[in-house]
Parts: C-alpha cells; structure tokens; sequence
C-alpha cells in the first residue's frame, strides 16, 4: 500500500439552477453499482487503513476498554403489558440481544440477575439466531398482539432499511407462513390480534402507505395513501388498546386519523383536518382524548381535552408557556404525564386524575436528561422512567403515585472501578456574534488540567435535542484528559421550537455561528486547547460547515454520515427524502432565494484553497438516509483543492446509516474514531 492518496477522477457536470451554472467534477460518484465508484471507495478505504495503521495498537485498547467496562452478560427492567413481563437480555460473546417475556405477577417487575433466567421464561426472539453469519442485522419492529398471543417482527439483513415482515404464534412457537417483503419501521395489532398494520415506502424512500393483513390472507389492503410528497405516515395502537391512530405528517403539519381496534375493517376518521403549520398528536385517555398541538400561536404547544366522538374540538388543559415546551403526553387509566423542556432541561408534570393538584418531579443533578419510558400499561399506579447525566449512567425508575417516591430499578453497570465522583460536569453559555446566549454541556474528570484538549459535539437540526447523557466510551477520553462538551446549537429543540425555528431555513447559518462562538467561548475560559469537532448526519453538515467557516479553531473534525452535499441533494427530487426534507433546509429548486441562502453554506459547495485541520468522514455503502457520494465528494474536492489535512474517507462496504450492526462491531468502530481524535492532540500512550 501507498501513503499517497487515492485521486478521483473529474468528470465535469454543468448543471444550471436559477441562472447559476456550477459545476460538479465528482457527480459519478452517484453510481452505486459502477466498478469505477467501488474501487474508489475501497481505494480510499485502503488509504485510510494506511494512514492510521500506526493506531492499531490504541484502537485495540480502547476496545479493551470499552469492552471491559460493559457487563456482557446483562438485562433490561421488565416491562409489564397485560399477563407478561417483557425484557431483553445479552449475552457474552453475542451480537445481539434475546428478548424474552415471563408471567406477570403484581405491579413490581420480577427481580432478575444477569446470566439466569426465571422459572417459566419464554424466549420470544434471538437476535443471534436470526443474524446467523450475516455480516449485518437489524430489527425494524418487534410488536406483540394485545391478547399476548402473537408476535409481529422485521429484519434487515443488508442495511437499507428495508425489512422483511413475519409473525410467530408465542403458544406454540411457530413462526407462521406470512411473509411481507419490503416494509418500513412500525406496525400496530387490531385489538383482537387477527389483523395487523404496516407501512411501505415509495420510490424516495418516504413512508406513504398504510397496509392492513389479516393473519393468514395474502389479499392485503392499502387503507392510506399519503399523495403529497412532503408528508409520512405511520400507524401505532394507543396504550389503552381502544384506538388505532394513523398519523400523517410534514416536517411543520399533522393531519391524525383514528379507528375503533375493535373493527379493524372500519374506515379511519380525521381528527382535524391538516392546515399547513399546524402539528398535533392525538392520546387516548378513558373517556376523552388528549391533543397536544401548536394551533392559534401556540408556539410551545399546549395540551387540550377532545370529546371521543368530537376529537377535532379541543378545550384547553394546559396553555401555552413561552418557557416551556410541551413534547410528549401519555394517558393512563389515573393520571396523565406530560414531558417537557425548560432552560435547556427536560421534565416530568403529573397530572392526577382525582382532580388533585398537578405537580412536577424533582431530580437532583444540575444536568440531566429523563424521559417516560417503556410505559406500556394502562392500568398502573406508577410510572417509569428513564433517566441519566454526564456522569450518570442510564438508570430506571418507577416512580409511585401513591406515596411519590422514586424507585430506582436499575443502573447500567459501569465495570472497571467507575466512580461518578471522580468527574464534574458544567453548564456554560456561550454568546453568539447576534447576541444569543448559547448552552455548553461539559464533563471533565475532576483531575485533569486545563485548557485541555477538546472534543465538542454537535447537531441543531429539525429540533432534535442533544441532552446530557452517559457514554462508556466516552471515558477512554476523559480518563486521557480531555474534556468534552455538546454545543446545544439553534437548530436543536434544546430551548424550545423558537430555538428550532431560528436555526433552519434562511437561519440555518445560526446553527454554524453558534458553534464556533461555542468553541471560542471554550477556549476563551480556559476550558480548551484543541480543539475536535464531532457530528453525524445533519451534525455532519454542521462541522463541515463550520470547517470552512473557521478551520483555524479545531485540530480535527470527525464528520459520521454526513450530510454535505446539501444543496445538490436538496435539488434533485429523485433522491431520498428530498421534498419532504423541504419544510427544514428550503426548497431551492423553486425558490431562488433559498437557492443563494443555500450553496453560502453547503459544505461541498464552499471548498476552497485554505488551509483545513485533519478531516476524518466515515459512512456506509448501504445508507438510505444521507447516502455515501457526500462525503466520498466532500473528500475528493478537499484534497484537489484545499491545503492541510489529511482528509480521510471511510466506507462501510455493508452497513447502513447507523454504521456496522453488532455491539462489539459498533465498539470497534467507536475505537477506531477515538484513537484518531486522540491521535491528532497527540495523546496515544
């Protein structure tokens, strides 16, 4: 092998948009299936293995170390629904986990020990079994009919989140004849268990299709068809098991639908019909629905109360709160919770169903993330809850409505003599150069020295929030001194859908300044040296960004699936997700503003001959989400053009967008990015 890199051919490509002609050298590299584009890829994927060969030995022991801080052999909290208690366990040496159920007995879920089974535990799937030797597996749903008896299941073998639907009788352990190839995510059972509904994809990889299958009938029935190209749709069965609801939605509208469970033939009534920027969910609570929506300027959202056979009058329950973001309801037969954001942090209000005062659940750290969770039972007196920080692993709680008490389940175990008080984590605020003030999560161990070498992490797209959390592997850094923090960047729902709002469309460029005014603000309070940018998919349009917009603040930039090549992708229709992905970035196919706004901030568009910090890409051949030209032209019109680097490309010939499918692959892939991270701050020992 050669320490010269792979040089991509040029096949210009004029393309006209808006009276601008660009010009796009590395547009094959679109073709999947050409011999040329394959031996690139493995080409650059040889380079990379060259140029990181002198890391093997890090890259096996901070493998070890990930490894050797997991407990192998463990299992979830079981989760009641109906007769059973469900949970899922993994085993030493295997992939893949093993779920498994047993009967239920009383409000307290069973006491279980890692390694054992208990006495009558049914094994309802085995993910090792079903992997066999393939090289990738993936599960796209795993949904037991209400009546316990039946189970429907999906599997993916190559990736592309295509999967194969199947049904297993749990009384006798058949898996029965049918048979559905090509399904997306999801499902829901009829209340009876004889009838079950899925979704299929189009030609652009949107969910637009709800299919309804009677066990045992190969004459399925379309119920739904979503026309309009910027709308998905999905089906789920509501806690209570009254209702199905087949929800069709845009990236800024809802339109929901529901049916009795009881007649699964029936035909589905809309709520309320869809009005452009209008979003609402719908919950069944006994005798009335819950509607969480944002109608009439409720920018946070509120919750309101609907008559059963009135579900589009809503009355209000909770108003609106410019502080508070309302994101989620669930109903139960006694009271009702609600999830919501307040100053960077979520939360949990109790709604009791006597009439009793509503109240909100305290939680003890200054950072922190917690969320209901698993609550699959209508009828309980408590509710569970996920719950974790920086230096929190992931716990369990069942919290108990009669005496409000918070019971802690279970703690991942963190092997290897973790102790939580030997790190610290920070809340700092960073000024954006428009004035706004923006979030930094930070964990350090208590020892380390500072300014100290940096990773800093971030996202800010479609209002999705990177709270604190815990990470395992997290620590080989922070045990190696450095720091790591997340830039909760606008774009991101971390503050609120105005947050949201004001990093998306002709702001997204906020999304980018807020995180160099992060890195800056860092170094500024002698938190940071180096500094190393991380982020995946649309966080990988965010560092690649930011990599021209200030190259001279980071040491390196690790970019995971991403999201480069905006503007072309955005263009061409044809493509996955584009049109619905319209409502988030703009449609610059049409709108010639959107266009201009647009190729200002496209990663690959804006390459020029500067001098950039180490790049490290990494993707998947099989990616349906953020496909792998993006960052295989990212780094070919990087090397032509620009001076620094190395700038390394990465392909994984056979996995999809969340990268390779088993854990200890997941982990290796995990060591092999931070032994690079390492590695350009100079820390290898």
């Amino acid at each position: 092998m050669s320490d010269k890199p792979p040089v991509a051919k040029k096949v210009p490509l004029e393309r006209t948009h808006h009276g601008d002609t660009v010009v796009d050298e590395y547009a094959w590299l679109l073709k999947k299936d050409d011999p040329d584009t394959i031996a690139y890829l493995e080409a650059e994927n040889a380079y990379t293995q060259e140029m990181t060969g002198h890391l093997q030995d890090l890259q096996e022991t901070i493998f070890k170390e990930i490894k050797g801080r997991t407990l192998e052999t463990d299992l979830s909290v079981p989760t009641r629904k109906g007769a059973w208690w469900y949970y899922s366990r993994t085993e030493e040496g295997k992939q893949y986990g093993i779920q498994c159920r047993v009967a239920a007995d009383g409000d307290s879920p069973p006491k279980l020990e890692p390694g054992t089974s208990l006495p009558g535990e049914q094994v309802i799937l085995d993910g090792n079994e079903l992997a066999g030797d393939s090289p990738f597996f993936s599960m796209g749903t795993s949904a037991v009919s209400p009546d316990g008896t039946k189970l429907a299941y999906s599997t993916d073998f190559s990736g592309d989140e295509r999967f194969t639907l199947r049904f297993k009788d749990l009384e006798t352990g058949d898996v029965l004849p049918d048979e559905i190839p090509g399904v997306f995510y999801g499902g829901a059972w009829s209340a009876d268990g004889s009838t079950f509904f899925y979704t299929t994809v189009d030609e652009a990889w949107r969910p637009y299709r709800i299919h309804r299958h009677r066990l045992g009938s190969t004459d399925d029935v379309v119920v739904y068809q979503e026309d309009d190209e910027r709308f998905w749709v999905s089906i789920g069965l509501t806690r209570s098991q009254r209702y199905l609801v087949l929800a069709s939605g845009s990236k800024i509208t809802s339109e929901v639908r529901v049916l009795d469970a009881a007649t699964p033939e029936g035909e589905f009534a809309v709520v309320r019909p869809r009005q452009t920027g209008v979003e609402y969910a719908l919950e069944h609570a006994g005798d009335r629905f819950l509607v969480l929506h944002n109608d009439g300027g409720a920018v946070n959202f509120e919750l309101t109360t609907a008559p059963l056979d009135d579900p589009g009058s809503w009355t209000p329950l909770i108003e609106h709160r410019d502080d508070t973001r309302l994101l989620d309801v669930d109903a139960f037969k006694d009271f009702v919770s609600v999830h919501f954001r307040r100053d960077g942090l979520t939360g949990v209000r109790i709604l009791p169903g006597d009439g009793g005062e509503p109240y909100e659940i305290s939680f003890p750290e200054p950072l922190y993330d917690v969320a209901p969770t698993g609550n699959a039972e209508f009828e309980t007196s408590r509710l569970r809850l996920s719950y974790t920080s920086m230096v929190t692993p992931p716990s369990v709680y069942d919290y108990d409505l009669r005496s409000r008490e918070l019971i802690l389940l279970k703690q991942r175990v963190v092997l290897g003599g973790y102790d939580p008080s030997d790190y610290e984590q920070f809340r700092e605020w960073a000024t954006a150069p428009d004035g706004t003030r923006v979030p930094i999560s930070i964990v350090v161990r208590k020892d380390t020295s500072r300014p100290a070498p940096t990773l800093l992490y971030g996202y800010g797209s479609y209002e999705s929030s990177i709270d604190p959390y815990f990470s395992v592997a997290r620590l080989s850094l922070l045990d190696r001194g450095f720091v790591f923090a997340i830039a909760h960047v606008r774009g991101g729902g971390e503050m609120g859908r105005r947050w949201y709002e004001d990093g998306k469309l002709t702001r997204k460029k906020n999304t980018f300044t807020d995180f160099v005014a992060c890195a800056r603000h860092l170094k500024a309070e002698g938190w940071s040296d180096k500094i190393i940018a991380r982020g995946g998919s649309a966080g990988g349009l965010l560092v690649g960004a930011v990599a021209n917009l200030a190259p001279e603040e980071f040491a390196g930039i690790v970019a995971e699936v991403p999201f480069v090549d905006a503007l072309n992708t955005i263009l061409d229709p044809s493509l996955p997700l584009t049109v619905t992905e319209w409502d988030e970035w703009g449609d610059p196919l049409h709108d010639p503003e959107v266009y201009a706004y647009m190729k200002t901030y496209s990663p690959y568009e804006n390459v020029d001959g500067r001098t950039y910090p180490p790049i490290l890409a990494t993707t998947s051949l099989n990616d349906t989400r953020v496909l792998y030209h993006e960052p295989a032209k990212w780094i070919a019109r990087l090397r032509a053009t620009a001076q620094g680097g190395p700038f390394l490309l990465k392909t994984e010939m056979g996995a999809g967008h969340g990268g390779r499918s088993g854990r200890y692959d997941a982990w290796r892939e995990e060591a092999f990015a931070l032994s690079w991270i390492l590695d350009r701050v100079g820390v290898t020992e």
